[in-house]
């Protein structure tokens, strides 16, 4: 790699754009609407309610224990994920905790509270569940059934380059970004807070895999235009940043 090729993916990692960046043109600036927390659903779409946050009996693990036995795991058992484990792991993820007057804010950090992020779940075994792909709504906790395609685990598996645990789980998380969501307020400082937002998203979700006895391995390597097709995304307004399976181990 050129020598100027690695400075140009280097910079992505340090924070000179903020210097760069002339915040008073921002979107939020110049006053054009704040974008929505999440992306609608259609009128029709079909809903499924989860599981209240109050209601959990799961997921009593100590964070000690779940800190120090966390693990990447690639081999799961064919047990079923249980609806209330599944409203457990969306809720630790990606869950509104408390609302303020509009603000939501959630389990996760996140630069500025914009949550550029969507979350697909591709749902092979869980309980009261048909397979398929479903996009959780956080403000509503709830999921939105989005398709039901033909050859799922193989499609998964291909949009993963291949790797076979990401189709042998119970659920595989896929974790999008709405760019124009951070864009809004920080413009060209947006990515990499998008990227840091990721990271909080999954190890929220190692941790409350740990307290329901399941496991998951991140995957940051996958072919895009694959994953992007199998969620049906245009692949620039909206685009796959990351993924990780979840089962019982």
């Amino acid at each position: 790699m050129k020598p100027e090729n690695k400075r140009n993916l280097k910079y992505f990692l340090k924070d000179d754009i903020r210097q760069e960046t002339n915040f008073r043109n921002t979107a939020q600036n110049i006053g054009v609407p704040t974008p929505p927390i999440e992306k609608p659903a259609p009128p029709d779409a079909r809903k499924i309610p989860l599981l209240e946050p109050e209601a959990f009996e799961v997921g009593e693990m100590p964070v000690k224990s779940a800190i120090s036995h966390r693990e990447s795991q690639r081999k799961f058992t064919h047990q079923a994920l249980s609806l209330e484990e599944l409203s457990f792991l969306l809720w630790s993820t990606q869950g509104v905790r408390e609302w303020r007057q509009k603000n939501a804010l959630r389990t996760v950090p996140s630069a500025g509270n914009r949550h550029a992020l969507e979350t697909y779940l591709v749902v092979f075994n869980v309980e009261s569940l048909e397979p398929g792909i479903y996009r959780y709504l956080p403000s509503q906790h709830q999921l939105v059934l989005e398709s039901t395609p033909d050859h799922l685990k193989e499609r998964m598996i291909e949009a993963a380059l291949d790797q076979h645990f990401a189709g042998s789980g119970a659920v595989t998380f896929i974790w999008t970004t709405i760019p124009y969501r951070m864009e809004w307020r920080y413009a060209e400082a947006s990515y990499k807070v998008i990227a840091l937002d990721a990271g909080h998203v999954c190890q929220n979700l190692y941790l409350a895999c740990e307290a329901i006895g399941a496991g998951t391995c991140a995957i940051a390597a996958y072919h895009q235009q694959r994953a992007d097709q199998l969620l049906k995304l245009d692949g620039d307004d909206e685009f796959v940043i990351y993924m990780a399976p979840v089962g019982k181990i």
